[in-house]
């Protein structure tokens, strides 16, 4: 077919796909060279790549399982982050361990040296026979501060809950130059704290008698396990059975059972220190950070706001759960524990 004017040939045709496409790499490379130079970039003489996006991500943390032996005795610990970075000594409850922090750690452990013991008798450390081992707040406080000199921790910011305020409370009367803050999750320090739930516990304070010791041994059983992780939360679906199970498992043990008894009636112990605690941190003032489960039966929420009357810059919220306020509360305590070190602890 001949070309006639105003027609294209059947070749011309044929070519213009070709053409065409030819056409958009042209403007593609033309758009492209102008953005890179609005950005102050060069533009390539060559061919242009497509660019290559990465997207940053965090290295998943490492968790070290150690122990160290301390008066014969095997301590489990988890440890975890630079061991140059600031200290931070996570201090479990009753009836848990380090377990209890176990979501916690990884998101602090990026820029803290973090460091969470299980005392003799919970969790992965030795539960000697409690009539050859003393079993005391006072003891555990030595024990730890024989581990944090072993890992070399000279000062150390505190998470203390539950039993862990007894024992970092002991600790920062040993050494209140090392103690760089306290984050207080329903650890008790002030005789408003000890509501109706410690009567019967007070009851066997004053007579040490077989039957109100005995009397508390329901303390261990699987019932009052899972109620100390579901009493006061709003939603149980949030809470793992898998936590209650954990602890019961341990409880369990052959002797164990003596051993918490043991602890129940040593707790005593702790309540003529509470001024001397109270004096701690009106001298010391060291910044504090107070998160309180409000619907918890044990250490109810008249234990939080007595911290004020000493602490009156201690930043303070309380929370819609109750007493392992971390099971539902992490997405919420954890924003609040990173700024709090971040501002009050990493320069100390």
């Amino acid at each position: 077919m001949s070309s006639r004017k105003g027609y294209l040939s059947v070749q011309t045709l044929a070519q213009l796909p070709g053409a065409l496409n030819r056409v958009k790499d042209m403007m593609k490379k033309l758009i492209i060279s102008m953005l890179l130079a609005s950005a102050g970039i060069a533009s390539p003489t060559t061919a242009i790549a497509a660019p290559t996006i990465t997207v940053a991500q965090a290295a998943p943390v490492s968790i070290h399982y150690r122990t160290a032996t301390i008066d014969g005795v095997r301590m489990f610990y988890r440890e975890a982050g630079p061991a140059d970075g600031p200290v931070v000594l996570l201090l479990h409850g009753f009836p848990t361990s380090s377990h209890m922090f176990r979501d916690l750690i990884p998101l602090l452990a990026d820029r803290y040296h973090v460091i969470a013991p299980d005392y003799p008798g919970f969790g992965q450390s030795d539960a000697p026979d409690h009539r050859q081992f003393v079993y005391s707040f006072g003891h555990f406080a030595d024990m730890v501060d024989t581990l944090m000199g072993q890992v070399g921790a000279e000062r150390y910011a505190m998470y203390v809950m539950d039993y862990g305020a007894p024992v970092g409370y002991r600790l920062a009367l040993k050494h209140p130059e090392r103690v760089t803050g306290l984050v207080v999750q329903n650890g008790n320090a002030y005789e408003e704290g000890l509501g109706a739930f410690w009567n019967p516990i007070k009851a066997y304070w004053a007579s040490g008698s077989v039957k109100d010791r005995e009397a508390q041994a329901w303390l261990v059983s699987p019932k009052a396990t899972k109620f100390q992780y579901t009493d006061g939360v709003r939603d149980v679906s949030r809470i793992s059975p898998d936590t209650w199970v954990h602890d019961q498992a341990l409880l369990d043990r052959p002797g164990n059972k003596e051993i918490q008894l043991d602890l129940f009636y040593d707790y005593r112990t702790n309540v003529p220190l509470y001024p001397a605690f109270q004096s701690f941190f009106r001298e010391r003032k060291p910044p504090t950070l107070i998160l309180w489960g409000k619907n918890d039966t044990i250490f109810p929420e008249p234990g939080a706001h007595p911290y004020l009357r000493d602490l009156p810059e201690a930043e303070m919220h309380l929370l819609d759960t109750g007493h392992f306020a971390l099971e539902d509360k992490l997405d919420v305590m954890a924003p609040l524990i990173r700024d709090f070190l971040d501002r009050k602890v990493a320069k100390r």
